[in-house]
């Protein structure tokens, strides 16, 4: 079965139908939203088609290999995964169309006010993984 990166961006990709940053949620909108996500992992561990998910800490840091002893760090000024990427799910299906049903329901968790946030998920297959798309 191929698996898929499901990701979710702080910016980046087109807004959201419910475009409210999660900073502004209320405590009680934050829980519906989680306990959302919660709930699709525990149905997918079920099918079997659940891998893991995280959220990110928007806090991060560069570092490469600069010689011995000297790895730099530094906060820019390149476009950082911080600002971008605010958590992912991985999935492991049977087909490419199962992967854009179930990134289709997650994309519907509940946001600000508690409707939907409809936001767009970037769907990506593992490397070594292509799609399978059955017609």
């Amino acid at each position: 079965m191929p698996k898929y990166l499901l990701l979710k961006h702080y910016r980046g990709a087109p807004a959201a139908a419910n475009d409210v940053p999660m900073e502004q949620w209320t405590p009680e909108e934050i829980t519906a939203h989680v306990q959302y996500m919660r709930d699709f992992a525990t149905r997918l561990e079920e099918t079997g088609e659940f891998v893991e998910h995280q959220a990110l800490s928007p806090e991060g840091t560069f570092v490469r290999f600069d010689g011995e002893g000297r790895p730099p760090v530094t906060d820019g000024p390149f476009a950082e995964t911080k600002d971008l990427i605010a958590g992912w799910t991985i999935i492991d299906v049977d087909s490419y169309e199962r992967a854009v049903e179930l990134a289709g329901e997650l994309s519907a968790a509940p946001g600000a006010g508690g409707k939907p946030i409809h936001e767009w998920l970037e769907l990506r297959p593992f490397y070594g993984s292509p799609p399978i798309i059955m017609e």
